[in-house]
């Protein structure tokens, strides 16, 4: 599973309030620990960051990004739902930092944000994020979420963007308010996997379980699911050892992990199972 980091967000409150008061300390605690984990990881992953600030954003995260850097040389996923913030944050590191691997979160089908961000992504090496919506907003069934996945890869092929460098979210919504569970985003992920093997499936995995109690629970249920579904990437708590224990446990029962020598690993590191 490739892990991309959720805790440096500026919408998660103690994140906001460390960047509202330029707790540069904090940041960097965040990132070190969550790059511990990452490092521990075969599939390795990204540092998520994202400023969600309404006014000045760019000058935030490059402030964030600096401050990871301090600390770690983990590949960062610069995150806004600003593609232009996204293709600053990039180049930033391309620039500063002359980073070649990171990931580009995130773009869609709405407005011009393809056109915006691949002309970009197509001169070098980094990964996208791709939401399955567009300009009519959040498809409600299967079929429409995979017709928007189609027009993506369309667009990506035009740009000359391999389909191992993209990573597909499903958009992974409120299970309280489903009818059918996640049976709808399992079926995109499927169709995903058949036709389309070398392109990551991702998704925030805490999504599923706003609103309802004990969410924990059903973060690490949905996780189990997904992955056997195809869920090869996911925006999530790294730090969450519960969490990190099942994704390991389901790589080695889904024979993902040969002799389970990465699940030993991984416990015997302390990502999991054993409290630091």
């Amino acid at each position: 599973m490739i892990i991309i980091a959720e805790k440096l967000n500026g919408s998660i409150p103690s994140c906001g309030k460390a960047i509202a008061e330029r707790d540069a300390n904090y940041i960097r605690d965040f990132a070190k620990k969550q790059a511990d984990v990452i490092d521990g990881v075969e599939a390795g992953g990204f540092i998520d960051v994202c400023a969600s600030v309404k006014e000045n954003e760019f000058e935030t995260m490059k402030w964030m990004l600096d401050l990871v850097k301090e600390v770690t040389d983990c590949p960062i996923s610069v995150d806004s739902p600003d593609v232009r913030v996204c293709v600053q944050g990039m180049q930033y590191l391309e620039e500063k930092y002359g980073d070649k691997k990171g990931l580009f979160n995130s773009v869609s089908g709405e407005g011009d944000k393809f056109d915006v961000a691949f002309p970009v992504l197509a001169k070098n090496n980094w990964d996208v994020m791709i939401l399955l919506c567009d300009d009519t907003g959040i498809p409600k069934t299967a079929a429409k979420r995979i017709e928007v996945f189609e027009t993506a890869m369309a667009k990506a092929k035009q740009y000359g963007i391999a389909e191992n460098r993209i990573h597909i979210d499903p958009l992974v919504e409120m299970l309280c308010t489903s009818e059918d569970g996640i049976a709808m985003v399992v079926e995109v992920m499927t169709h995903i996997k058949k036709n389309y093997p070398k392109v990551h499936i991702s998704g925030a995995v805490s999504n599923i379980s706003f609103n309802l109690p004990a969410r924990k629970i059903v973060n690490i249920a949905f996780t189990v699911l997904a992955m056997n579904a195809g869920m090869d990437s996911a925006v999530l708590d790294p730090l969450n050892q519960d969490l990190m224990g099942v994704i390991f446990a389901t790589e080695a029962l889904l024979g993902r992990d040969d002799m389970c020598m990465e699940y030993i690993g991984a416990y015997r590191q302390g990502i999991f199972g054993q409290k630091k």
